[in-house]
């Protein structure tokens, strides 16, 4: 066993750790600087071959066989993966994945400039700074430590950098799963992206959440068909007006709390932690207290189904034929069915439903895995609290679950106390702390050495 392998304990701060800790922040940057928005659009994408190659050649200069994929017929989706052999090949494997590429942002409402990959005021700036160029860079870091370093961890480790994830995973996890499984062969466990981070909670005591499952997306699309008229008769069918209504209907419509697993586990962590009290008759208004975790929480209690887009009619006179609105829905574990059936009496068979989605994830919080994450902060934070969460929505884990995977959001990262870190998902001014940053790489390089 290599003399870096000393146990999940200590604060083993070799010179190999401290360079992966030196490059990790100018790893980010460079990443983030690599516009990679992913519109859902084909003519409009950017980037992610580009960053995919800057991934694949920092992983080939210290001596990794990289496999780059595109998506069949779809030229530019790259994907790269990694394979660091293990020192028992007859354990599960480890998979650490994540997304290449961002949702836009708008250079107008930043105070930098969303792909400068500014290093300023004790954070790295940027599109992706959180969703997810840091994962990336922690991961790419501590990759190239353990090949340069010659470290062989405990089992096989898969590196994973994927394309699409922001628009459903389509020319990402969800192709490779179905037509190059065999690159994540002998994969049994995952972690990416969406936990690990962590929060502070009453007398300066930090959980460490760290994602155990997520609920399901569907995006759906409703439609409503009537006879087209000019737009100064009287009309009592209208495809507009009747879509309004139902849009309207399930907007204001609120699904049942449901309490699921995860979620009981959550609290009832925060409660050994905190004293505070989650009473079931008013379990929301309990949740509340969580103050900024209150949003990310609040949204794993019950589905939930948000209108985003309307499209109806060509010209101001004419009443159309056709009428369409489309809606996000994220749905609990063991809900779909329930759902369904909710949605259609709300809806009636008047309005047409179809949709693209991805199934809710749940994973038990147990085992080797998650004692080696909670060991791997503790060295690192002392009186860390690890406590497993639902995330309100959805990951590259849906994919990789397919292939029988535990997956796990564990990207490590001890936030400021005073970081509203929820608000800077997809949001104004993303950010990451330089420290954060480092902390991540320590913990998940002590992780990946022993797990």
């Amino acid at each position: 066993m290599s003399a870096h392998n000393e146990g999940i304990s200590g604060t083993d701060h070799d010179a190999g750790l401290l360079r992966a800790e030196d490059e990790v922040v100018g790893l980010a940057s460079d990443l983030i600087r690599i516009d990679t928005t992913n519109t859902g659009d084909p003519e409009t994408l950017v980037g992610e071959r580009a960053a995919a190659e800057f991934v694949a050649a920092k992983l080939s200069e210290v001596g990794y066989d990289v496999t780059y994929v595109e998506s069949g017929d779809h030229p530019g989706r790259g994907n790269v993966i990694a394979r660091l052999p293990g020192a028992d090949s007859t354990r599960g494997g480890l998979l650490v994945h994540g997304h290449l590429d961002v949702v836009p942002a708008d250079p107008a409402e930043w105070s930098v400039h969303p792909f400068s990959g500014a290093v300023q005021d004790g954070y790295v700036w940027g599109r992706g700074a959180v969703d997810m160029k840091d994962m990336l860079a922690m991961s790419l870091a501590v990759a190239r430590r353990l090949k340069r370093d010659g470290i062989t961890p405990p089992r096989d480790v898969v590196f994973a950098f994927l394309a699409d994830e922001e628009a459903g995973s389509f020319h990402g996890a969800q192709w490779l799963v179905d037509h190059r499984p065999e690159l994540f062969e002998g994969c049994t466990e995952a972690i990416s992206e969406v936990g690990g981070f962590s929060v502070t909670l009453k007398d300066g005591v930090r959980a460490y959440l760290v994602q155990s499952a997520e609920k399901g997306i569907r995006w759906l699309k409703l439609r409503v068909r009537a006879r087209a008229g000019h737009g100064s008769m009287v009309h009592d069918d209208n495809a507009v007006t009747k879509l309004s209504e139902a849009v309207a209907k399930l907007g204001n419509h609120r699904f049942p709390l449901v309490l699921t697993d995860s979620v009981r586990e959550f609290l009832a962590g925060v409660t050994e932690i905190t004293g505070w009290d989650f009473p079931e008759n008013d379990i929301e208004g309990a949740v509340a207290k969580l103050g900024n975790l209150s949003r990310i929480v609040g949204a794993t209690l019950r589905d939930t189904a948000n209108p985003t887009m309307l499209t109806a009619g060509y010209k101001h006179n004419v009443i159309p034929s056709v009428a369409e609105a489309a809606v996000d829905c994220r749905i609990l574990p063991g809900r779909e069915e329930a759902f369904d059936r909710e949605l259609a009496e709300l809806l009636g068979p008047d309005v047409e439903r179809e949709w693209v989605g991805l199934p809710p994830v749940e994973t038990k919080f147990e085992g080797r895995i998650v004692d080696v994450m909670t060991a791997s902060l503790l060295a690192e934070d002392p009186g860390a609290k690890a406590l497993p969460y639902m995330m309100s929505g959805g990951t590259d884990a849906k994919s990789f679950s397919r292939l029988g995977m535990n997956c796990f959001g564990f990207a490590p990262l001890k936030l400021p106390a005073d970081l509203d870190f929820a608000a800077l998902f997809h949001g104004v001014d993303e950010r990451v702390p330089v420290d954060s940053l480092k902390f991540g790489t320590r913990v998940l390089d002590r992780f990946i050495r022993n797990s």
